[in-house]
């Protein structure tokens, strides 16, 4: 049997930290006890990939075109406008 080892994304803990099934796209799904939250170490829809929200905000800050930035990181357009609109909200 192997065992590995797997830090909690949100509290970084690997103690905790059991399985918890398997994600829609196949990926193993992960459970931490510690801080209740379920989490996937990778996803198959780019915008899940964790920092995905400060690229589209610095790619969209230094003046890349919506379209643009969609293509280039993978993800909806529809997905880049929401981040974008609620980061204004936020300010």
């Amino acid at each position: 049997m192997v065992i590995i080892e797997v830090a909690c994304r949100y509290c970084n803990k690997t103690h905790p930290v059991r399985k918890h099934g398997t994600g829609r796209g196949g990926f193993p799904r992960y459970y931490c006890n510690d801080c209740k939250r379920t989490f996937q170490l990778s996803y198959s829809y780019q915008a899940h990939q964790p920092g995905m929200r400060e690229k589209i905000v610095e790619m969209a800050s230094s003046g890349t075109s919506i379209r643009r930035t969609s293509s280039t990181l993978k993800v909806g357009i529809n997905t880049v406008m929401r981040y974008l609109k609620e980061e204004k909200e936020a300010r």
